[in-house]
This record gives structure tokens, C-alpha cells and sequence, in this order.
């Protein structure tokens, strides 16, 4: 039976970083070594793989989406010679990534799984080793034809993935969606959906960077802040709001969102907590927010809002176009009631 081939590609991050004398750096060449020094990765169980390293590799602080559209181009320009791929990032933007990437690559078939490390693999107690072994096993082994995100044991959807730890090896969860797979001592299959590959072709839509503005609501905001954001070039804003979506009934903010919404600026509500979604239905500050024009952004998270947003903005719609594609199910990015 011939082995699944899988694509590694390396874009930056902890997972491959050396250590000098002046803390971790990502050195070209490193990760590759120390892969090829770990016979684990080689056993007869494990898939064949190829190791792309970018030049130069990314801090994922510094991601950007250019630097999505570039992973989404490399992946479709070895669409056809593998069975699956594994992206290595920096933990920081990887939820980000994995959201993006959810939105560009159109008609995926094969598995795209996002990974990386809070230790560098070549340190002991690395978790970088457990996450990519499991990352090529699972990608050859139990296909999710999908954009998902592994770590610490748990493959979660990439769109509903969000960093929940600084610096612990859980990092990461999903709030608002079931595990897709848990790897324990068997690995079972929660919300995940094994799928054959097929000849369908993969496309990929571009994103451009678009100028979309985030800001989190507190007691006693000014609303000389939300002014000072939505002047131009400002498209679109996500608000970070109290409990299910409300803000503070202040006429002079109100004023200020209702002629932003009518300059053609997308305003979506999100809710600060970590938890549960937007239903601004439900108390007389959030519907002040829905007739000025502000739309649910259910439960999605920041993450996910800001890549839609992105990829929405960069098809060129009208206002009214995006607003309603914001509040549809588009890559299961958001639970429908």
C-alpha cells in the first residue's frame, strides 16, 4: 500500500527557533535538522513528507495578509502532488492563519492543519514533537478535508480556534464548537468528517490588506475614540461589547456609528466574552446598536470576524452586500440559530 505523502511547510515561529546567546531566533535550515534527527518521524506507521522552509521564516507577530495569501498560494501550487498538508507557525497570529486560510482555500479536499509549539522542538520537553507527529499522522491517517488548527491532543476548526493560554501548552481552544478529533490513547473523531480527496479543483481567493478597525468597549468609553477610528480609510469595525452585544445607550455614540453606517462602513458586534454569542435583541442597548445600523456577529471569534472581513472586503462588495455575508454561515465560521 503506497504511503500518504504529506507537505510540511515551515513559515516561522517557536517550533523551529535555536538557541543563541541572546534568547530563541529562527535560523534557516534548523527545524529541517532536527526533524531528520528524530527517528520517530521516520517510523513505518508514519506518512512520507516533504519540509518547505520560507525564506525568509516569519515571527508571527509580523503575519500580514500578504503573508496568508502566500501560504494559500503554496499550498495550491502543491495542491495535486500531496495527500494532505501541515502548516508550521508561530503560536501568537495562528488562530488568525487558520481563520484566513478557512475563507481562501474554496473547494478543499485534502486536510490543512495549522501547528506549532510553546518550546522549540529541539528543546527537551518540547510539545513541538507531539504536535507535529500528530499533525502528518492525523493528516494521513484521518483526513478532515478541512482548515483546522492541532494542539495539545485536540484538532479544532480553524475558524473557531482562539489562543486561550500565553504560555502554557493548552493554548488553544474553541469556545463556540466541538473538538473535530481528540488524540488520546485512540484517536477518536468528534465533530470532524472524514473525507476522500477528489478531483474537485482547489481554488483560492485573494486577499489584499483592508483597513478594518477593532475596539473594545469599556464603562465610560469616549466617544471621541470611535470618531477618531472611523475616519478614513477605515471600512469596517469590530466592536467588542458587554455581554450579548451591548453598549452603552449614549446618543452622541449612537449618532456617531448611525453616519458611519451610512458612509458605507461595516460595523459588526462581537461580544468581549469568552463564551456565547451576540443577540442584541435581547436588551434595549444592544437593539440601540441594531437600529444604528450595526449587524450580529454571532459567535464568531475576533479572529474569524477579522479574516471574513478581509475576504469580503477584498471581493470589492457593496456595504450591503457585506453585511449580509457577515451574518451568513459562509465556512462554518458561526453557529445559525
Amino acid at each position: 500500500m503506497t504511503k500518504r505523502s504529506i507537505y510540511v511547510a515551515y513559515t516561522g515561529g517557536t517550533i523551529g527557533m535555536q538557541k543563541t546567546d541572546n534568547g530563541f531566533v529562527p535560523v534557516a535550515g534548523f527545524l529541517t535538522q532536527c526533524v531528520q534527527s528524530m527517528p520517530e518521524f521516520y517510523h513505518e506507521e508514519m506518512p512520507t513528507f516533504v519540509i518547505h522552509e520560507y525564506c525568509p521564516l516569519i515571527d508571527s507577530s509580523n503575519m500580514a495578509p500578504t503573508d496568508w495569501q502566500m501560504i494559500a498560494d503554496d499550498i495550491q501550487a502543491n495542491y495535486d502532488k500531496y495527500d494532505g498538508f501541515v502548516i508550521l507557525h508561530g503560536t501568537d497570529t495562528m488562530a488568525y492563519t487558520a481563520s484566513a486560510l478557512s475563507f481562501m482555500l474554496q473547494g478543499l479536499s485534502k486536510p490543512v492543519i495549522v501547528t506549532g509549539s510553546q518550546i522549540p522542538l529541539a528543546q527537551l520537553r518540547s510539545d513541538g514533537q507531539t504536535n507535529l507527529l500528530n499533525s502528518l499522522y492525523i493528516a494521513a491517517n484521518y483526513p478532515v478535508a478541512e482548515v483546522c488548527l492541532f494542539f495539545n491532543n485536540k484538532l479544532f476548526r480553524g475558524n473557531r480556534s482562539t489562543k486561550a493560554h500565553a504560555d502554557g501548552f493548552d493554548a488553544f481552544a474553541s469556545p463556540n464548537f466541538p473538538l473535530l478529533l481528540e488524540a488520546g490513547i485512540k484517536i477518536n473523531l468528534r465533530a470532524g468528517k472524514i473525507t476522500v480527496a477528489n478531483d474537485t479543483p482547489l481554488e483560492v481567493a485573494h486577499i489584499s490588506p483592508q483597513p478594518v478597525g477593532v475596539v473594545t468597549l469599556y464603562p465610560g468609553i469616549s466617544t471621541q475614540i470611535f470618531e477618531n477610528i472611523l475616519q478614513q480609510p477605515v471600512k469596517a469595525l469590530i466592536l467588542l461589547t458587554f455581554g450579548v452585544g451591548n453598549a452603552p445607550q449614549d446618543a452622541a455614540l449612537l449618532k456617531t456609528l448611525r453616519q458611519a453606517d451610512e458612509r458605507g462602513i461595516v460595523l459588526v458586534n462581537l461580544t468581549q466574552c469568552f463564551q456565547g454569542k451576540v443577540n442584541m435583541g435581547g436588551y434595549a442597548t444592544g437593539n440601540a446598536l441594531a437600529k444604528a445600523g450595526v449587524i450580529s456577529g454571532a459567535d464568531m471569534t475576533i479572529e474569524a470576524a477579522l479574516a471574513k472581513l478581509h475576504y469580503l472586503l477584498s471581493k470589492n462588495l457593496q456595504p450591503a452586500e457585506i453585511k449580509t455575508a457577515m451574518l451568513q454561515n459562509l465556512v462554518g465560521e458561526l453557529s445559525i440559530d
